[in-house]
């Protein structure tokens, strides 16, 4: 598949024209990303073609993932179908935007974040509301300390509205809520408590209050009902200075200076005019959908991604175990992160999304940026830096003082000298953007490049090929040869355990063995080969 970072705009498939889904296809459609809208309803498909010219149409999942001009999939399917349906998008190394909740068990949903690591791909969930300019706003009030301290929280999503039979209001509503109450405090709670009734279904709750105690003390509530006599989608939110309402309804976010005041050991309510805060209207949708073109071109996690899908998704599996239990106040079952495999000193930065794989070490003031992967058994030396979908492979070794850019690729077993360079642009201009024009350079299994060395880009250095100190490779390096110079040029043959050969820059006509290790080369294309597999 072609990588979406190589266009402007990535191409989107929606799973799922149905009552939310074709708000999904109108929107990546006015955006320009649409590319195919896939239902097994055959009017909804007419009515695609009819209303998106030039968009394909299929009817089932399978042939959308056999396509070649689809880089990811956005799912508006029934719930129980997302862990399924995610787990076949990733597989076939599509990016996906799943509609909430992310699956309906934790295992599936942690399965799903692990997947999307091991695949390199953009895992999103539909928290519409972490996209809603209000609570942005609001999410901004919160954190200067606009509020004070915070106190109490809570959240009424209430309608009349559509009753739904493949889940449970909890599951249906209620996964906004908990996003944004787990955004705008940022912490998940310590305990939660959850009842609910179940009116037109015996097994099928209709209305569910959950109850939320936080780390710092905060306590919240949440609200869902689609048996209610009106709509109201309201978020309230009490500090010791300030208290905030978001009315969903009236499109008005207001901030109250109420306070309390205490007269005689009793306290005394201290009211103030409401202050309307305003904030851009744009639509949440669009600008989720944004933010997951965003992401596949960046290859940046969004707000609303998998591991944060993955904390609603436990919360509201534990409410779901509370009400079953009648109402029992329980722990949140969030598992203890896990040691990392991995060493990072406490003075570099490893940046979200990156995958370290195990045993690697990074020392001082490394950077390591959040699309690239590093192997196992790597070592990074002080202020080596990892630019962006940089491919590492196993027990790599980049001494200190490296850049490491886009368009780099480490195999298995190279071994980079201090201060040594590589570029990307063969024709760099600081007033000329060039981004577009990086050239690719693949350094092999085992090839040595020397301290202070360059190497420009669009070269492949051969496996186990060794490049002197201070040599400048301008050209393709064959394997197993040795190159000084500037320009580089070949001045010997080495073998895998990096001995030098008793040969000169041409190419044997027969065999040639190795005395310190006593393996035996031969010559191949340009270079030379290990008979067998050299044990590393």
């Amino acid at each position: 598949m072609t990588s979406p970072t190589s266009r402007s705009t990535p191409r989107v498939a929606v799973v799922g024209h149905g009552y939310w889904g074709k708000n999904h296809v109108r929107t990546f459609h006015r955006l320009g990303a649409l590319s195919v809208v896939c239902d097994r309803d055959e009017e909804r498909l007419k009515a695609a073609l009819a209303g998106f010219p030039g968009v394909a149409v299929e009817r089932n999942l399978a042939s959308v993932l056999a396509r070649t001009d689809v880089d990811a999939v956005v799912l508006a399917t029934p719930a129980e179908t997302h862990a399924t349906f995610a787990r076949e998008c990733l597989a076939a190394g599509k990016d996906v935007l799943v509609e909430k909740p992310l699956a309906l068990t934790v295992p599936d949903g942690e399965a799903l974040c692990a997947l999307a690591r091991e695949h390199g791909r953009i895992l999103m969930v539909g928290h519409i509301l972490e996209y809603h300019p209000a609570i942005a706003a609001l999410d901004a009030i919160v954190k200067s300390g606009g509020l004070g301290k915070l106190q109490y929280a809570y959240s009424n999503r209430l309608n009349l509205g559509k009753v739904r039979r493949e889940e449970n209001i909890l599951w249906s509503f209620a996964p906004h809520d908990v996003a944004i109450l787990l955004r705008l405090l940022g912490e998940v709670p310590t305990t939660v408590a959850a009842t609910g009734g179940n009116y037109l279904h015996p097994s099928i709750a209709d209305v569910t209050v959950s109850n939320f105690a936080f780390p710092s003390g905060v306590r919240a509530h949440i609200h869902v009902s689609w048996l209610h006599p009106f709509k109201e989608q309201k978020l309230v939110l009490v500090g010791d200075r300030a208290m905030a309402v978001f009315d969903d309804q009236q499109k008005a976010l207001l901030l109250y200076e109420h306070g309390i005041d205490w007269v005689d050991r009793m306290p005394v309510p201290r009211k103030a005019e409401a202050r309307r805060v305003d904030y851009p209207e744009t639509e949440p949708l669009e600008t989720e959908c944004a933010a997951f073109l965003d992401a596949i071109a960046t290859r940046r996690p969004p707000i609303a991604d998998g591991e944060s899908g993955l904390r609603v998704l436990e919360v509201l599996s534990r409410c779901q175990e509370s009400m079953e239990r009648g109402g029992a106040v329980l722990p949140l079952r969030t598992p203890r992160p896990e040691a990392p495999a991995y060493y990072v000193h406490p003075t570099a930065v490893v940046d979200k999304g990156a995958l370290i794989g195990k045993g690697s070490k990074i020392w001082h003031f490394g950077h390591v940026m959040g699309t690239s992967r590093l192997g196992e058994g790597c070592i990074l030396g002080q202020n080596v830096f990892v630019a962006g979908d940089v491919q590492i492979g196993d027990r790599v070794k980049i001494q200190n003082n490296v850049s490491v850019y886009a368009g780099v690729t480490l195999e298995d077993d190279v071994f980079c000298g201090p201060s040594m360079v590589f570029t990307n642009v063969r024709n760099p201009r600081a007033h000329v953007e060039r981004k577009h024009a990086f050239a690719a350079t693949r350094v092999e299994r085992g090839a040595t490049l020397g301290a202070n060395c360059t190497v420009v880009c669009g070269n492949r250095i051969g496996r186990f090929a060794m490049v002197a100190a201070g040599a400048v490779v301008t050209s393709d390096v064959p394997p197993h040869a040795l190159v000084m110079g500037v320009p580089a040029r070949i001045q010997g043959w080495v073998c895998a355990c990096g001995e030098r050969l008793p040969l000169r820059a041409a190419l044997p006509a027969e065999p040639v063995t190795c005395e310190p290790c006593g393996a035996t080369l031969r010559a191949e294309g340009a270079g030379l080969r290990v008979e067998g597999e050299y044990p590393l």
